[in-house]
């Protein structure tokens, strides 16, 4: 059966990465959701999706700059509520038992990771005691090899579109590179279908995970074929749609 993951928490529905969209997304019936973490100067961890704050949040500039007090009073556009800490997230996720979460571990503003930000997202997860059902994620291989170093209970997922396969060589040597790092590939459909028959020479259907389908024709398409994962922004949509298939 194919897992449906609602992407940062399900933003067709709710505003993205919002602790009501969070606790909406549980209701549904999802396998899994999806979420993305920031590292601040001041050593929050918050959960937004892009380096910097004008597109989703009612600020500008890099959101590694927020002070606790800034970010408190930073509220998400669309919304009353305040960009979210990791806490705050894990705090309405982690009672949610049979839920997997994908934990995005981003890069700032100038596309760099931020040092220290894989052990600290780590120590969260284990405070949390939800180790075991979250998956860490990232693009970048390098923020991996550290969440194998420094937890390496957890599992890890790889993500790739055509642009950055095209950056890394080709998605058939960067699928040979991560194969013995990560547990998970999540490819973009575009690419996913450009590529179909080399990936299904390399990876098996449950190590796969397509992103991020919204229409119906889409998700249908890749529920037919058995995928393994299906991330997103519209869950619901998935779930009803797996449901009748």
């Amino acid at each position: 059966m194919t897992l449906i993951t609602g992407h940062r928490g399900a933003r067709n529905l709710w505003p993205e990465n919002s602790p009501t969209g969070f606790r909406n997304t549980l209701t549904l019936g999802v396998d899994a959701v999806e979420f993305d973490v920031h590292l601040t100067r001041a050593g929050e961890l918050v959960v937004i999706h892009d380096p910097t704050l004008e597109r989703t949040a009612e600020g500008s500039g890099p959101v590694r700059d927020l002070t606790p007090a800034a970010r408190a009073r930073t509220k998400l556009k669309g919304t009353d509520e305040s960009i979210p800490t990791l806490s705050e997230v894990l705090e309405i996720l982690a009672p949610a038992e049979g839920i997997t979460l994908h934990v995005e571990i981003k890069l700032d503003e100038t596309g760099t990771p931020y040092p220290d930000i894989v052990r600290r997202v780590a120590a969260e997860l284990a405070r949390f005691g939800v180790e075991e059902r979250a998956c860490l994620t990232s693009f970048d291989t390098s923020v991996l090899e550290d969440c194998r170093r420094h937890a390496p209970e957890v599992a890890r997922l790889v993500s790739v579109n055509a642009g950055w396969a095209e950056r890394q060589g080709g998605l058939a040597a960067f699928i040979d590179r991560v194969d013995g790092l990560v547990e998970l590939v999540a490819i973009h459909h575009e690419l996913m279908e450009a590529e179909w028959t080399m990936i299904r020479e390399r990876l098996p259907l449950d190590r796969l995970c397509v992103w991020t389908l919204n229409d119906e024709a889409g998700i249908r398409h890749w529920l037919d074929r058995g995928i393994g994962h299906l991330t997103s922004d519209q869950p619901d949509l998935a779930l009803a749609l797996r449901a009748a298939s």
